[in-house]
């Protein structure tokens, strides 16, 4: 069930793992290539995911997910954009996020924030993208939404802070000035979403299948490793 810091650790209005039991008998072998990436910000894991697609032949998430999910609830594509971005604070995150809804088992979807309105919109989309087949998610806490569906693989991509450094200025056309500070905050930003909506915590070793330094193996190298790792699972 999803955790609260501000009211016994508890929130009533969705339990994703109790959903996700639905989900255990819909698919057979092929739910195996279903593939959700964390990534610490500057690791490549995005460029992962995307070329692993690609290597795999089946679709890519993560952007595409705000748009599909902005289209079936109504919500703009800037309100899911922009959820992320406000948990810079972990307890000021978690106050106001729970200021709507927490505490009372009885109130209803309508209730809820309107950031924790989206994160259910985007939770439904990625369930029903992993009901449709094989594909490749990153970010959006799809681990932990997908947590109970089996033979579903994690992935944790990381890297040494000078390399993400690098590549924030070269990938991202980040400013040199406060690099260190802007990749540090991005990190939070994610880490705070993330703790908040699930019940682990972000970057957290046994949440994931597999955790990779991309500085060290590099970015093709990396795919290779989780495209190996998808065999030897199907083999086994």
């Amino acid at each position: 069930m999803v955790k609260n810091e501000t009211e016994d650790k508890i929130i009533c209005y969705t339990d994703v793992k109790e959903t996700n039991k639905k989900l255990k008998h819909i698919r057979g072998d092929g739910m195996s290539k279903i593939i959700t990436i964390s990534r610490q910000y500057g690791s490549g894991g995005r460029i992962i995911g995307e070329k692993l697609a690609k290597e795999l032949n089946i679709p890519f998430y993560d952007k595409e997910l705000i748009s599909r999910a902005a289209k079936e609830s109504g919500f703009t594509e800037s309100a899911f954009e922009n959820a992320e971005k406000k948990a810079n604070n972990s307890l000021l995150y978690s106050i106001a996020m729970g200021m709507s809804a927490y505490g009372n088992r009885d109130l209803g979807f309508t209730h809820l924030s309107l950031d924790d309105q989206v994160f259910l919109a985007q939770s439904n989309v990625i369930r029903q993208v992993a009901k449709e087949g094989p594909c490749v998610i990153v970010g959006r806490c799809a681990d932990y939404i997908l947590a109970e569906v089996p033979n579903v693989i994690h992935v944790y991509i990381w890297a040494d802070l000078e390399y993400r450094k690098e590549r924030a200025v070269k990938s991202y056309n980040m400013p040199v000035e406060k690099i260190e500070e802007n990749i540090l905050k991005m990190d939070k930003q994610r880490a705070n979403y993330y703790n908040y909506h699930a019940s682990e915590k972000w970057g957290r070793a046994e949440n994931y299948h597999l955790s990779i330094r991309s500085d060290y193996v590099g970015i093709d190298n990396a795919v290779k490793l989780i495209e190996d790792y998808v065999k030897f699972g199907e083999r086994g």
